[in-house]
């Protein structure tokens, strides 16, 4: 897998779309779109862009080495609630709706004998 691959799957794996992914660096959809056709290669530049906007582990980003993202327990948290930001409110409602019903359920099996 490429670079360029990398990099779309680091998106999709956030859902964003190009332009909300470019957006959050500070380029063009369109610049996105060519780096994943292999049109464009990325820079150090953005690189360095992405590693630290999504706590991307930049060897894997580089390399396909490792992790996606670097492992720290207390940015977890803070990644999880940045994509959650990203996303359209009818999609943040599901979420919550989700986690509500699984908590509802967690809380019936402890409850049980």
């Amino acid at each position: 897998m490429t670079m360029n691959q990398r990099l779309k799957e680091l998106r999709q794996t956030l859902g964003l779309s190009q332009a909300k992914f470019a957006q959050a660096i500070s380029i063009s959809n369109g610049y996105i779109a060519g780096i994943e056709l292999g049109n464009r290669n990325l820079n150090d530049r953005l690189i360095k862009l992405i590693v630290t906007e999504f706590n991307v582990n930049e060897e894997w980003l580089r390399t396909g080495e490792g992790a996606m993202f670097i492992e720290q327990p207390d940015q977890t948290a803070e990644l999880a609630f940045a994509t959650f930001r990203k996303l359209k409110p009818e999609y943040q409602q599901y979420i919550l709706q989700q986690i509500n019903q699984l908590l509802e359920i967690q809380e019936k099996e402890t409850s049980s004998p």
